[in-house]
Protein backbone atom coordinates (compact mmCIF):
# COMPACT_ATOMS: atom_id res chain seq x y z
CA UNK A 1 0.00 0.00 0.00
CA UNK A 2 1.40 3.40 -1.00
CA UNK A 3 2.02 6.16 1.51
CA UNK A 4 -1.10 8.37 1.88
CA UNK A 5 -0.81 11.89 0.49
CA UNK A 6 -0.83 14.77 2.95
CA UNK A 7 -2.82 18.00 2.90
CA UNK A 8 0.21 19.78 1.46
CA UNK A 9 0.37 17.57 -1.63
CA UNK A 10 -0.19 19.48 -4.88
CA UNK A 11 -2.96 17.13 -6.08
CA UNK A 12 -4.82 17.57 -2.83
CA UNK A 13 -4.34 21.34 -2.98
CA UNK A 14 -5.70 21.51 -6.53
CA UNK A 15 -8.74 19.42 -5.60
CA UNK A 16 -9.34 21.62 -2.56
CA UNK A 17 -9.73 24.66 -4.83
CA UNK A 18 -12.99 23.13 -6.09
CA UNK A 19 -14.65 24.33 -2.91
CA UNK A 20 -14.91 27.69 -4.73
CA UNK A 21 -17.68 28.12 -7.27
CA UNK A 22 -15.51 30.17 -9.63
CA UNK A 23 -12.99 27.33 -9.85
CA UNK A 24 -15.72 24.71 -10.28
CA UNK A 25 -17.23 26.73 -13.13
CA UNK A 26 -13.90 27.37 -14.84
CA UNK A 27 -12.69 23.77 -14.63
CA UNK A 28 -16.11 22.11 -14.99
CA UNK A 29 -15.18 19.93 -12.00
CA UNK A 30 -16.64 19.43 -8.52
CA UNK A 31 -16.23 17.31 -5.38
CA UNK A 32 -18.54 14.45 -4.43
CA UNK A 33 -18.15 13.86 -0.70
CA UNK A 34 -19.09 10.62 1.04
CA UNK A 35 -19.84 7.06 -0.08
CA UNK A 36 -23.37 7.74 -1.37
CA UNK A 37 -22.20 10.63 -3.53
CA UNK A 38 -19.18 8.71 -4.78
CA UNK A 39 -21.33 5.68 -5.55
CA UNK A 40 -23.68 7.87 -7.56
CA UNK A 41 -20.80 9.54 -9.39
CA UNK A 42 -19.29 6.18 -10.31
CA UNK A 43 -22.64 5.19 -11.87
CA UNK A 44 -22.37 8.06 -14.39
CA UNK A 45 -20.03 7.10 -17.19
CA UNK A 46 -17.00 9.36 -17.42
CA UNK A 47 -18.00 11.47 -14.43
CA UNK A 48 -15.27 10.52 -11.95
CA UNK A 49 -11.77 11.89 -12.49
CA UNK A 50 -10.11 10.77 -9.26
CA UNK A 51 -11.14 9.21 -5.95
CA UNK A 52 -9.41 10.15 -2.70
CA UNK A 53 -9.85 7.91 0.33
CA UNK A 54 -8.22 7.24 3.67
CA UNK A 55 -6.86 3.74 4.28
CA UNK A 56 -9.62 3.14 6.84
CA UNK A 57 -12.34 4.20 4.37
CA UNK A 58 -10.82 2.00 1.67
CA UNK A 59 -11.25 -1.00 3.98
CA UNK A 60 -14.70 0.07 5.20
CA UNK A 61 -16.07 0.65 1.69
CA UNK A 62 -14.26 -2.18 -0.06
CA UNK A 63 -17.38 -3.22 -1.98
CA UNK A 64 -17.67 0.28 -3.44
CA UNK A 65 -13.99 1.02 -4.04
CA UNK A 66 -12.66 -2.46 -4.74
CA UNK A 67 -12.46 -2.02 -8.49
CA UNK A 68 -11.63 1.68 -8.45
CA UNK A 69 -8.22 3.31 -8.78
CA UNK A 70 -8.04 5.12 -5.42
CA UNK A 71 -5.56 7.77 -4.31
CA UNK A 72 -4.83 7.28 -0.62
CA UNK A 73 -4.73 10.36 1.59
CA UNK A 74 -4.31 10.84 5.31
CA UNK A 75 -7.14 12.01 7.58
CA UNK A 76 -6.07 15.64 7.53
CA UNK A 77 -5.90 15.74 3.74
CA UNK A 78 -9.32 14.13 3.43
CA UNK A 79 -10.79 16.57 5.94
CA UNK A 80 -9.45 19.45 3.85
CA UNK A 81 -11.47 18.17 0.88
CA UNK A 82 -14.71 17.73 2.83
CA UNK A 83 -17.04 20.35 4.27
CA UNK A 84 -18.72 17.75 6.47
CA UNK A 85 -18.35 17.95 10.24
CA UNK A 86 -17.58 14.22 10.28
CA UNK A 87 -15.95 13.29 6.95
CA UNK A 88 -16.73 9.78 5.76
CA UNK A 89 -13.24 9.25 4.38
CA UNK A 90 -13.92 9.24 0.63
CA UNK A 91 -14.18 12.12 -1.86
CA UNK A 92 -14.25 12.06 -5.66
CA UNK A 93 -13.25 14.74 -8.14
CA UNK A 94 -15.99 14.68 -10.79
CA UNK A 95 -16.82 16.28 -14.13
CA UNK A 96 -19.92 18.43 -14.51
CA UNK A 97 -22.68 16.49 -16.22
CA UNK A 98 -25.73 18.78 -16.36
CA UNK A 99 -27.70 18.65 -19.59
CA UNK A 100 -28.89 21.56 -21.76
CA UNK A 101 -32.49 22.58 -21.08
CA UNK A 102 -33.59 21.54 -24.58
CA UNK A 103 -32.27 18.02 -24.01
CA UNK A 104 -34.20 17.71 -20.76
CA UNK A 105 -37.54 18.78 -22.22
CA UNK A 106 -37.20 16.96 -25.54
CA UNK A 107 -36.97 13.69 -23.61
CA UNK A 108 -40.76 13.97 -23.15
CA UNK A 109 -40.82 14.17 -19.34
CA UNK A 110 -44.09 13.53 -17.53
CA UNK A 111 -42.99 15.08 -14.26
CA UNK A 112 -40.54 17.96 -14.06
CA UNK A 113 -39.43 20.22 -11.19
CA UNK A 114 -38.35 23.77 -11.99
CA UNK A 115 -36.63 25.64 -9.15
CA UNK A 116 -36.50 29.40 -9.68
CA UNK A 117 -33.98 31.37 -7.61
CA UNK A 118 -33.69 28.69 -4.93
CA UNK A 119 -30.66 29.88 -2.98
CA UNK A 120 -30.22 27.45 -0.09
CA UNK A 121 -28.01 24.42 -0.89
CA UNK A 122 -29.89 22.19 1.53
CA UNK A 123 -33.26 23.09 0.02
CA UNK A 124 -32.05 22.61 -3.55
CA UNK A 125 -30.49 19.27 -2.66
CA UNK A 126 -33.62 18.12 -0.87
CA UNK A 127 -35.84 19.05 -3.83
CA UNK A 128 -33.56 17.04 -6.14
CA UNK A 129 -33.66 14.09 -3.74
CA UNK A 130 -37.45 14.33 -3.45
CA UNK A 131 -37.88 14.59 -7.23
CA UNK A 132 -35.80 11.44 -7.59
CA UNK A 133 -37.85 9.61 -4.95
CA UNK A 134 -41.15 10.69 -6.54
CA UNK A 135 -40.05 9.38 -9.92
CA UNK A 136 -39.69 12.77 -11.61
CA UNK A 137 -37.95 12.76 -14.96
CA UNK A 138 -35.73 15.81 -14.46
CA UNK A 139 -35.01 18.94 -12.44
CA UNK A 140 -34.24 22.42 -13.76
CA UNK A 141 -32.34 24.89 -11.59
CA UNK A 142 -33.27 28.25 -13.04
CA UNK A 143 -32.40 31.89 -12.53
CA UNK A 144 -30.12 32.70 -9.61
CA UNK A 145 -30.46 29.26 -8.04
CA UNK A 146 -27.63 27.79 -6.01
CA UNK A 147 -24.88 25.91 -7.80
CA UNK A 148 -25.97 22.24 -7.92
CA UNK A 149 -22.29 21.30 -7.61
CA UNK A 150 -21.95 23.15 -4.30
CA UNK A 151 -20.66 20.54 -1.80
CA UNK A 152 -23.63 21.15 0.51
CA UNK A 153 -26.10 20.70 -2.36
CA UNK A 154 -24.39 17.50 -3.53
CA UNK A 155 -24.43 16.11 0.00
CA UNK A 156 -28.10 17.04 0.55
CA UNK A 157 -29.12 15.03 -2.52
CA UNK A 158 -27.67 11.87 -0.90
CA UNK A 159 -26.68 10.55 -4.32
CA UNK A 160 -29.86 11.60 -6.15
CA UNK A 161 -27.99 14.27 -8.10
CA UNK A 162 -26.58 11.41 -10.17
CA UNK A 163 -29.89 9.58 -10.65
CA UNK A 164 -31.91 11.91 -12.85
CA UNK A 165 -31.14 14.49 -15.54
CA UNK A 166 -30.90 18.12 -14.53
CA UNK A 167 -30.39 21.38 -16.35
CA UNK A 168 -29.06 24.79 -15.34
CA UNK A 169 -31.03 27.57 -17.03
CA UNK A 170 -30.27 31.25 -16.35
CA UNK A 171 -33.74 32.38 -17.50
CA UNK A 172 -36.65 30.91 -15.47
CA UNK A 173 -39.17 32.13 -18.07
CA UNK A 174 -37.33 30.17 -20.76
CA UNK A 175 -37.64 27.03 -18.63
CA UNK A 176 -41.40 27.54 -18.24
CA UNK A 177 -41.94 28.18 -21.94
CA UNK A 178 -39.80 25.21 -22.94
CA UNK A 179 -41.87 22.90 -20.73
CA UNK A 180 -45.12 24.27 -22.14
CA UNK A 181 -43.84 23.89 -25.69
CA UNK A 182 -43.38 20.17 -25.00
CA UNK A 183 -46.97 19.79 -23.79
CA UNK A 184 -46.42 19.96 -20.04
CA UNK A 185 -48.88 21.83 -17.87
CA UNK A 186 -46.88 24.24 -15.71
CA UNK A 187 -48.21 24.57 -12.17
CA UNK A 188 -46.83 27.32 -9.95
CA UNK A 189 -46.73 26.36 -6.27
CA UNK A 190 -48.26 29.47 -4.72
CA UNK A 191 -49.77 29.87 -1.28
CA UNK A 192 -52.44 32.16 -2.71
CA UNK A 193 -53.09 30.04 -5.79
CA UNK A 194 -56.60 29.78 -7.24
CA UNK A 195 -56.52 25.96 -7.45
CA UNK A 196 -56.43 23.69 -4.40
CA UNK A 197 -53.77 21.00 -4.80
CA UNK A 198 -56.24 18.25 -3.97
CA UNK A 199 -58.76 19.50 -6.50
CA UNK A 200 -56.25 19.83 -9.31
CA UNK A 201 -56.05 17.42 -12.23
CA UNK A 202 -52.50 16.16 -11.96
CA UNK A 203 -52.80 13.11 -14.20
CA UNK A 204 -51.15 14.64 -17.26
CA UNK A 205 -47.55 15.65 -17.95
CA UNK A 206 -46.75 18.33 -15.39
CA UNK A 207 -43.95 20.75 -14.57
CA UNK A 208 -44.00 22.16 -11.04
CA UNK A 209 -42.59 25.65 -10.63
CA UNK A 210 -41.12 26.41 -7.19
CA UNK A 211 -39.86 29.79 -6.06
CA UNK A 212 -37.36 31.30 -3.67
CA UNK A 213 -37.40 30.29 0.00
CA UNK A 214 -38.08 33.81 1.27
CA UNK A 215 -40.18 35.59 -1.36
CA UNK A 216 -41.63 32.79 -3.45
CA UNK A 217 -42.31 33.36 -7.15
CA UNK A 218 -42.22 36.84 -8.67
CA UNK A 219 -45.54 37.85 -10.20
CA UNK A 220 -44.09 38.11 -13.70
CA UNK A 221 -42.89 34.50 -13.58
CA UNK A 222 -45.91 33.05 -11.78
CA UNK A 223 -48.20 34.61 -14.39
CA UNK A 224 -46.56 32.44 -17.07
CA UNK A 225 -47.77 29.25 -15.41
CA UNK A 226 -50.94 27.55 -16.59
CA UNK A 227 -52.32 27.50 -13.05
CA UNK A 228 -51.31 28.61 -9.58
CA UNK A 229 -51.80 25.83 -7.08
CA UNK A 230 -52.00 26.18 -3.31
CA UNK A 231 -51.45 23.50 -0.68
CA UNK A 232 -54.28 23.68 1.87
CA UNK A 233 -53.21 24.51 5.41
CA UNK A 234 -55.57 22.80 7.85
CA UNK A 235 -53.79 23.75 11.04
CA UNK A 236 -52.37 26.98 12.38
CA UNK A 237 -49.04 26.94 10.51
CA UNK A 238 -48.50 30.02 8.39
CA UNK A 239 -47.01 28.06 5.51
CA UNK A 240 -44.80 25.15 4.48
CA UNK A 241 -41.13 25.53 3.72
CA UNK A 242 -39.92 25.05 0.18
CA UNK A 243 -38.64 21.48 0.39
CA UNK A 244 -41.77 20.26 2.21
CA UNK A 245 -44.08 21.98 -0.27
CA UNK A 246 -42.12 20.46 -3.15
CA UNK A 247 -42.44 17.01 -1.62
CA UNK A 248 -46.21 17.33 -1.23
CA UNK A 249 -46.68 18.61 -4.80
CA UNK A 250 -44.38 16.11 -6.50
CA UNK A 251 -45.87 13.14 -4.69
CA UNK A 252 -49.42 14.33 -5.43
CA UNK A 253 -48.50 14.36 -9.13
CA UNK A 254 -46.72 11.01 -8.92
CA UNK A 255 -49.78 9.41 -7.31
CA UNK A 256 -52.19 10.90 -9.85
CA UNK A 257 -50.07 9.90 -12.82
CA UNK A 258 -49.70 6.33 -11.63
CA UNK A 259 -53.40 6.03 -10.88
CA UNK A 260 -54.27 7.15 -14.42
CA UNK A 261 -52.18 4.50 -16.15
Amino acid sequence: MSTPLTAGNSRVKEARKLSRRSVRTERRLFLADGPKAVEGALSVEGCVVEVFATPAALDQHASLLGGVDVTLVDDRALASLSDSVSPAGVVAVCRHFDAPLEHVVTASPRLLAICADVRDPGNAGTVIRTADAAGADAVVLAGQSVDPYNPKTVRATVGSLFHLPFAIEPDPAAAVRAAQARGLTVLAADGSGEVDLFDADLSGPTAWLFGNEAWGLPEQLASLADHRVSIPIHGRAESLNLSTAAAVCLYASARAQRSSR
